[in-house]
């Protein structure tokens, strides 16, 4: 990880453990999850999450308030001041008491988009407080295709369909772009709730037209109302602020930082309220899940020419995502599909199947989730 002192000079640091990520030029920086407790963050034992640098405070009203040391927010919740708990794998604490203060300070969130992963920073001018690199939903442009390929082939079988919309006027926003934007929006609407956030900085993706290739203007059209229809349900979560690309790279530079997209997202959020290089390091990994919610059956029947159930986003009862502690060994796992006997428990890192078959009585409720740690 790097670190740079008062003079400018670049100081190399121990590696935190959990493994390292690749940049262009070389330097690692790491994203730590941990299982225990310890004096550099606050969290829950098994509960997975980052070694947090900073925790977020609420108070009684879930209103936000400018985050704190973990040092102080331990002594709180020994003290009884404050209650602790988990938002989507932050930690966090809400006051018990009317807090000293309520004077809260420029916290800006920088957003840098991407077709693969995108990245997301909350900073304010003394502090960073939370680095986030999310996985972008790339699924459903062919989802809704194979949709459309099976609706098709049940014209053909004597099998219920509804009929055929073919003079219906085309408009609004393609379901993969409202889908690619609204998973940004969530992640923002998510922070909006852990901290006193004033704007937003995003840089701003542009597609070019060409003079005569009307086919070529149109494909691109969608990025471009997607991204009109972002910026007006962020504007009731904040002031938004767009950035170009070429002046992101500036600041990157200028600071001299390795290119990644939390860093990028971090630069965007700089410009706004200005600062030092950041203290805070530590990345959150998030990946969204995917659900079935409409398909009801597997697509290719299997022998004797039954389908398969798949889909659906009830698991006996759980809704599938959910956090849940496996009582048997303490370890937390998100809920997925279901048999005949029990459901199946996946884990929060790689979205691997672990146990399958587990009865409701062995595991424990902790929150809902539409999202995973990696």
């Amino acid at each position: 990880m790097f670190q740079r002192n008062l003079e400018g000079r670049l100081k190399a640091a121990e590696p935190a453990e959990g493994g390292t990520s690749r940049h262009a030029t070389g330097v690692p920086l790491a994203c730590s999850l941990c299982a225990g407790q310890s004096r550099s963050g606050v969290h829950t034992p098994g509960k997975g999450g980052l070694q947090q640098i900073f925790v977020s405070v609420v108070d009684k009203n879930q209103v936000p308030l400018m985050p704190t040391k973990p040092s102080r927010a331990r002594r709180w919740i020994k003290e009884g001041k404050a209650t602790p708990f988990w938002k989507r794998g932050v930690f966090c604490v809400r006051l018990n008491v009317e807090p000293s203060s309520r004077k809260t300070e420029e916290v800006v969130v920088g957003i840098d988009p991407g077709s693969k992963k995108e990245g997301f920073s909350v900073k304010s001018e003394a502090h960073t407080y939370l680095n986030l690199e999310a996985d972008a939903v790339t699924w459903v442009s062919k989802r809704v295709e194979q949709r459309r390929g099976m609706r098709r082939t049940r014209r053909f079988r004597k099998t219920p369909y509804r009929a055929n919309r073919s003079n219906r006027s085309r408009g609004g926003i393609p379901p993969s772009v409202k889908a690619r934007w609204g998973w940004k929006l969530r992640i923002c609407q998510w922070l909006k709730k852990l901290y006193p956030i004033t704007h937003f900085v995003v840089e701003d993706i542009k597609a070019w037209t060409k003079r005569g290739k009307r086919k070529w203007n149109r494909s691109f059209s969608p990025l471009e109302v997607g991204k009109k229809w972002f910026y007006q349900e962020l504007s009731k979560l904040g002031r938004v602020v767009t950035k170009q690309g070429f002046e992101t790279k500036k600041i990157r530079e200028k600071l001299n930082l390795p290119k990644d997209h939390w860093i990028d997202a971090w630069c965007l959020a700089y410009s706004q309220v200005g600062g030092t290089l950041p203290d805070n390091q530590k990345v959150l990994k998030v990946t969204p899940f995917r659900f079935f919610r409409r398909q009801l059956h597997t697509l290719q029947p299997s022998k004797g020419g039954i389908r398969r159930r798949y889909g659906g986003t009830l698991s006996f009862g759980l809704k599938r995502g959910s956090w849940v502690k496996y009582l048997k060994n303490g370890e937390i796992y998100y809920v997925g599909g279901h048999s005949e006997v029990g459901i199946s428990l996946h884990s929060l890192a790689d979205g691997k199947r672990v146990l399958c078959d587990v009865k409701l009585e062995d595991i424990k409720f902790l929150t809902y989730s539409s999202w995973r740690l990696n």
